[in-house]
């Protein structure tokens, strides 16, 4: 299964098990006692959480792949430069090596949105997947700042 159908099952049993909750909520708060009011509300909030959490990650994914496919147009997505193990896997040295230069690439111009993606690219590649995201989040706001893309023609 690929993370694409992966991530929209799991959506999908997320938003069904939302219903459910909001539907046995609502059973509850009809009871009319204290404690059920109390969990009745509980149990709209929750769903509320959840499904505030499913619409960030999914805004998160769109403006990640119209960047990815913006500087696809421009050639400017990072060309995979890595050495790999023999059983695939991402030689750490390697990765070191073009975070360095990406990170530098961010210092000597931090207002373009395109040398923070790559550096987010860099640090997913490192295996630090919460700085990733902080720095694609950084690079989503950048690209947002810029205004809309110039359109060809």
């Amino acid at each position: 299964m690929t993370s694409r159908t992966g991530f929209f099952v799991l959506s999908a049993v997320l938003l069904l098990v939302a219903v459910v909750c909001v539907g046995e909520g609502v059973q509850l708060i009809a009871t009319g006692k204290p404690l059920g009011i109390g969990l009745g509300a509980c149990a709209f909030v929750i769903p509320g959480i959840g499904v505030w959490f499913l619409r960030q990650t999914v805004r998160f994914g769109r403006a990640s792949e119209r960047m990815a496919r913006e500087l696809e147009a421009e050639g400017g997505l990072p060309v995979d430069e890595l050495r790999r193990t023999p059983g695939g896997r991402i030689d750490r040295d390697s990765a070191d090596e073009v975070f360095a230069r990406r990170q530098e690439e961010a210092e000597s111009a931090p207002g373009d949105w395109r040398v923070w993606f790559r550096l987010a690219v860099a640090y997913a590649d490192a295996g630090d997947t919460p700085r990733a995201r902080r720095t694609m989040q950084h690079a989503i706001r950048l690209h947002a700042a810029s205004g809309p893309a110039p359109v060809a023609g």
